[in-house]
């Protein structure tokens, strides 16, 4: 992969989709958008957001217009990291029984279309963030870039620690929210948010490369479990999880609630993590552990959202 593998990757090319029912321009352009990431991401924009607001002591409706531009402009920027991920991915994802099926391996998002869409909404969704803060612009721009060059077209296909280098972009929509908000870049709150977004990813895209072991190994995408093995993962899962009990107490000058429930979340997955791998077969202890992550970070943003918003009532 290199240079001219990228200039490959834009060209205009038609594939037939035959086997492929026809879908609504809806799905086709949801798909190429990954909407399932866009709304993650925003979840983790939004508990940015609220704890920036709440330790400002600012009020939603102070920032009303602020908010707007950062919710608008990170769905834009995030969707365009798709869509550029499936324009670049998709002599691998055709290979993949989970991606095969993308509006982009099929036909029914032509690569010109899905380069033009990506182009179009990262200059509308870095104008807007830029609108909400210069900052929050920044971060959107850093996100973006991050995702799309060092790890979509270059650490993805060469290197094991292609999710850690993910993960830096993966850990920015926090900031983002943050950023729309407040200047205070230091405080030790939104370290947690980005330390506990970095690692988080671990464990969650490890369960997913066990899960579909076969698949990336026959797409030569060098997932740890693909190079390394089952074995190696879980010991990294495990250290990961450690670092993830560890950095809840990032938490602690924000609150004890928050800080709490983060110490519990690490620490189930961790002992669920071990128990389960005494008791289950590798796929299935990846499948655990997967629906776990996604329980993590749902609860734990809901908990820092809703803290944010009701305590100020106190």
């Amino acid at each position: 992969m290199g240079g001219k593998r990228g200039l490959r990757s834009i060209k205009i090319e038609k594939k037939p989709s035959l086997a492929v029912p026809k879908q609504a321009f809806s799905q086709v352009l949801s798909e190429t958008l990954k909407t399932g990431i866009i709304k993650s991401n925003l979840l983790a924009m939004v508990a940015g957001l609220s704890l920036a607001l709440y330790l400002s002591g600012t009020s939603i409706n102070e920032r009303f217009p602020e908010i707007l531009f950062a919710v608008i402009g990170s769905t834009f920027v995030i969707g365009a990291a798709g869509a550029f991920n499936n324009l670049y991915d998709r002599d691998i994802d055709a290979i993949m029984d989970r991606t095969k099926n993308r509006p982009t391996v099929t036909g029914r998002m032509q690569p010109l279309n899905a380069l033009i869409l990506g182009i179009s909404l990262s200059l509308l969704g870095i104008l807007l963030l830029l609108l909400a803060t210069p900052m929050a612009a920044l971060f959107g721009f850093l996100g973006l870039f991050l995702y799309v060059v060092p790890y979509t077209m270059w650490s993805k296909r060469r290197t094991i620690y292609n999710t850690e280098i993910g993960s830096i972009s993966g850990a920015i929509p926090p900031l983002i929210g943050w950023a729309a908000v407040s200047p205070e870049l230091y405080h030790p709150a939104i370290l947690g948010l980005f330390v506990v977004m970095v690692i988080w990813q671990m464990p969650h895209f490890y369960a997913i490369a066990i899960r579909r072991h076969d698949e990336y190994k026959a797409a030569s995408v060098p997932m740890l479990p693909v190079v390394k093995g089952f074995k190696r993962t879980y010991i990294q899962t495990n250290v990961y999880l450690v670092a993830l009990i560890a950095a809840s107490f990032l938490f602690m000058s924000v609150s004890w609630i928050i800080t709490i429930v983060a110490f519990l979340l690490a620490t189930a997955w961790l002992v669920l993590s071990v128990v389960g791998h005494k008791r289950m077969e590798p796929k299935k202890w990846a499948t655990l552990m997967f629906v776990f992550s996604l329980n993590h970070l749902v609860l734990l943003f809901a908990v820092i959202i809703g803290y944010s918003m009701l305590a100020p009532l106190f």
